[in-house]
């Protein structure tokens, strides 16, 4: 069991870096630091993008149309913090305390 909660424990983190990176990369290319127009970082983008749109597009759907800001990523990464806090407050069912 203790396998599976680091398993999980993993996932939750590499989510939480793929999200803090596209979340990164979207001001960097809103304020024009980064260019799409730069072979690199439209893979990047465009590759982080279609990681998460399975998961922003559910989200999309509940939340009101707010024309200029996406809310999205910031719900799926409050769930996110949420799921983590859970699996961490939950460790001793893992450990078998």
């Amino acid at each position: 069991m203790v396998t599976l909660f680091q398993a999980l424990n993993l996932i939750l983190n590499v989510i939480w870096f793929i999200m803090i990176t596209q979340i990164i990369m979207s001001w960097l290319i809103n304020f024009q630091v980064l260019n799409l127009r730069q072979p690199l970082v439209a893979q990047i983008w465009y590759g982080l993008n279609n990681l998460l749109e399975p998961a922003y597009r559910p989200i999309r759907r509940i939340l009101p149309n707010t024309p200029g800001i996406d809310l999205a990523p910031l719900v799926a990464f409050i769930v996110l913090i949420i799921a983590q806090r859970a699996l961490i407050n939950n460790a001793g069912f893992f450990y078998g305390y």
